[in-house]
């Protein structure tokens, strides 16, 4: 196994493989650069390249000893239009444009659109945006089929482009076959988190939730306005979210989706649930080796917000510098980490515990930390909902993580400041303040005369326990135990 110094970085970068990374050594460049988790797209790519990636990704883990996070996201429905009898139509503003259910070839003056469900949902003054929100129709009137509208921005329309309704929930499953099918494909290969895409309300992570059967984490993307009008409800039931700023700024005016970034990322972080930034965060370099400024401070700005992860997408599955993106992605988050005023500006978020003993003890980890100077916070973690709450906290140290289960510790990977390790379970207080003090050391999360944190629960192993935490200085000698 090959020694790799613990990343101390606080924000976890997360990888999207495609073509331009689907091979083992480019993994590895990914993760060496600075990747703590891999996205796999289910939009594309073949079964066989999704198992193809997990197994170069469970052997870079075996190879460095490092439990690696995998997330599985899934397609989700796609809107589109049909076809035109001359491949494509120019539609001028002002001009009447009808969408209906019949599918000959499509003009000027109507196409197909073979989804019921928006048909259904429509109500007249809603909008239809096409081609990532490039045309916008105005609903005039609906029914038996046949959606006719005004065209309020104009412009070329071409076969089987997509459509965004913005204004209404459309009654549609988040899951469809296809999704289906990737998800048991995805589970079978033991991914850690499962992404669902077209979420609108809370309920549409229950068929998602049955379906993974008590594994793994189910993370929600929230890409429609309806999603972020009903946010606090589907936070109480993901496990995590994802900001996907693409959809959101195709049906939300580009203006409005800094300050929805910021809203998502604060309600994530009050309710302890891990927060991903995606979407464009360093787009010029899917083909220029550097970025803008703009996108640095783009970048930057999840970082200050304290994202738990900021993701990158064609920049490292298609892009021509995937390495140099992550490296780049990397080198921001730890310019800004090192930003004297900055655990002063994560704590713009108040994150209020709720009444019990392990949110008690999490708020009072971060505060001795503060005050002992701690150097590491060492969470003892069966199913990982201390770890969770202790990283809510956004502490001064490095959390450790450590638990006996492979699963906890890749869902880990995604969580801000966690430096998780799979090690045996304890069975006494003597035996847990020896561990604690050999992995702070020997993960050089501490040094000799260091103090740390120490959380865990007793009875040792029973999940949602939580209930000692201690104070131990680093000894010169503690290395002579050994761990596994």
């Amino acid at each position: 196994m090959k020694a790799i110094r613990p990343r101390l970085r606080k924000v976890r970068i997360l990888a999207t493989l495609g073509p331009a990374s689907s091979n083992a050594d480019m993994i590895r460049d990914l993760y060496l650069a600075g990747a703590d988790a891999f996205r796999l797209n289910m939009s594309h790519g073949s079964h066989e390249d999704h198992a193809a990636n997990v197994a170069h990704i469970r052997a870079l883990e075996k190879e460095y000893g490092r439990p690696t996070t995998i997330l599985a996201d899934l397609q989700g429905p796609k809107l589109r239009v049909g076809t035109f009898r001359d491949g494509s139509v120019e539609l001028k503003v002002g001009a009447t444009f009808v969408l209906d259910r019949d599918d000959t070839p499509g003009d000027v003056h109507r196409v197909a659109l073979p989804h019921p469900e928006i048909h259904a949902a429509l109500l007249p003054e809603t909008r239809l945006l096409l081609d990532d929100g490039k045309i916008v129709l105005r609903v005039k009137s609906c029914g038996d089929g046949r959606i006719e509208t005004r065209v309020e921005v104009g412009g070329t329309l071409s076969n089987r482009k997509g459509v965004n309704v913005p204004d209404v929930v459309v009654p549609m499953a988040a899951l469809t076959e296809k999704d289906r099918r990737d998800l048991g494909f995805a589970l079978t290969l033991g991914v850690d988190w499962v992404a669902l895409s077209f979420v609108q309300r809370p309920e549409d992570l229950a068929e998602a939730r049955r379906l993974m059967g008590g594994y793994g984490a189910l993370m929600a993307k929230i890409e429609k306005p309806s999603a972020v009008q009903r946010l606090e409800e589907i936070l109480e039931v993901a496990d995590g979210v994802m900001v996907a700023r693409g959809d959101l700024g195709v049906e939300l005016p580009p203006e409005a989706v800094p300050p929805l970034q910021k809203h998502i990322v604060a309600s994530a972080r009050k309710l302890g649930r891990p927060v991903v930034v995606a979407t464009q965060m360093l787009e010029s370099m899917i083909k220029a080796p550097t970025p803008t400024r703009a996108e640095v401070s783009d970048v930057a700005t999840a970082v200050y917000d304290g994202a738990d992860a900021i993701m990158l997408s064609a920049e490292t599955a298609a892009g021509d510098w995937p390495r140099e993106a992550v490296a780049m992605m990397d080198s921001i988050a730890r310019s800004v980490e090192g930003d004297p005023g900055y655990l002063d500006r994560l704590h713009f978020t108040e994150t209020k515990p709720d009444a019990t003993t392990a949110d008690a003890l999490a708020e009072a980890s971060n505060s001795i930390t503060r005050t002992a100077n701690a150097s590491a916070i060492v969470c003892f973690t069966s199913s990982g909902s201390t770890v969770r709450r202790v990283a809510r906290e956004r502490p001064t140290a490095p959390i450790l993580a450590l638990t006996p289960r492979a699963d906890t510790a890749r869902k880990m990977g995604l969580l801000w400041g966690v430096h998780a390790v799979r090690t045996k379970d304890i069975g006494s207080f003597e035996e847990m303040i020896g561990k604690a003090r050999r992995m702070a050391l020997r993960h050089k999360a501490a040094v000799a005369g260091d103090k740390i944190i120490v959380l865990a629960g007793v009875p040792f192993g029973t999940p949602g326990s939580t209930n000692v935490l201690h104070v131990a200085t680093i000894r010169g000698d503690e290395l002579k135990g050994r761990d596994e």
